[in-house]
């Protein structure tokens, strides 16, 4: 009687387990690097959204009034809240500027901070 060629069940079950342990490894980075995706995504639309705000009040022209304003805005089909505090600076002839953008039903943690100065310049 020859002995028969091949694997036994054991070892099969064995390589079945290594290779449902590696599978398990490999899915657990996919849906960590695709969150990541997301989030980079994110706060790169609310760092335009920042940069928007800045950039509409630079724009304007007129000198900001000291305090805090707030509004929504759509960036790359996602919505987000932003707050505007103005405030003054050691030197009088400039304001400081911090945008925080949110995404929208998110208070507490800003997506995105911009902070600048403003200079006011007299015509």
């Amino acid at each position: 009687m020859s002995k028969a060629k091949g694997f036994t069940l054991i070892e099969v079950l064995v390589a079945l387990a290594v290779i449902a342990i590696a599978m398990g490894a490999a899915m657990k980075a996919t849906l960590a690097s695709t969150n990541n995706a997301i989030e980079l995504k994110s706060r790169t639309a609310a760092g335009w959204v920042a940069q928007n705000r800045l950039n509409e009040l630079a724009a304007l022209g007129a000198w900001p009034d000291i305090g805090t304003t707030s509004g929504a805005e759509s960036q790359a089909g996602m919505d987000f809240v932003w707050r505007v505090e103005t405030g003054g600076s050691p030197n009088r002839s400039f304001r400081r500027i911090e945008i925080k953008v949110f995404s929208a039903g998110e208070s507490q943690h800003a997506a995105a901070t911009l902070v600048s100065y403003l200079a006011h310049v007299p015509h």
